[in-house]
């Protein structure tokens, strides 16, 4: 962990945050639908930086006293970070053995309701099938469908 950096209450093992004194106030109704977009794959055995981004975003904003009720979150993957959503040995089929490190974080960002979608277009490129898939994934037509459809119920896209 990042000098500075401590685990945070709700996803213990991923999303490490640090406390910020001073920060602008967080308004009590506030709600977040945020959807976040990955096409760039983490390095082989490692998490890729957006799904850590995913839970580094519930622990930083239930830190600071958001409801863990306020925030719904999904994770649209395509491209080459399609794999990070491949079960064990897909990943591994792909990476020369590694391990795929994002199993973990899936299962538990998915069990505090995070939405996982993978492109269908990108899986079909790269020839991943469903069944290939983690736990939990969901496969849309394509990310752009994904990220029409999050967008028609109210989620923004974190631009990091």
């Amino acid at each position: 962990m990042r000098p500075g950096f401590h685990a945070g209450t709700v996803i213990k093992d991923f999303g490490a945050v640090a406390s910020v004194e001073g920060h602008a106030p967080i308004p009590a109704e506030a709600t977040f639908s945020i959807v976040f977009d990955a096409s760039d794959p983490g390095k082989p055995g490692s998490l890729n930086r957006t799904i850590e981004s995913a839970a580094r975003f519930i622990n930083m904003h239930v830190e600071v006293g958001v409801a863990r009720e306020a925030i719904r979150l999904a994770v649209v993957v395509h491209g080459q970070a399609a794999f990070d959503l491949t079960n064990a040995a897909t990943y591994a089929a792909k990476h020369d053995g590694a391990a795929n490190a994002n199993l973990a974080a899936i299962t538990a960002l998915s069990q505090h309701d995070v939405q996982f979608i993978l492109c269908g277009q990108s899986a079909a490129a790269l020839g991943i099938k469903r069944d290939q898939l983690a736990p939990g994934v969901r496969m849309a037509l394509s990310a752009m469908t994904a990220h029409a459809l999050l967008q028609q119920q109210g989620y923004t896209l974190n631009p990091f």
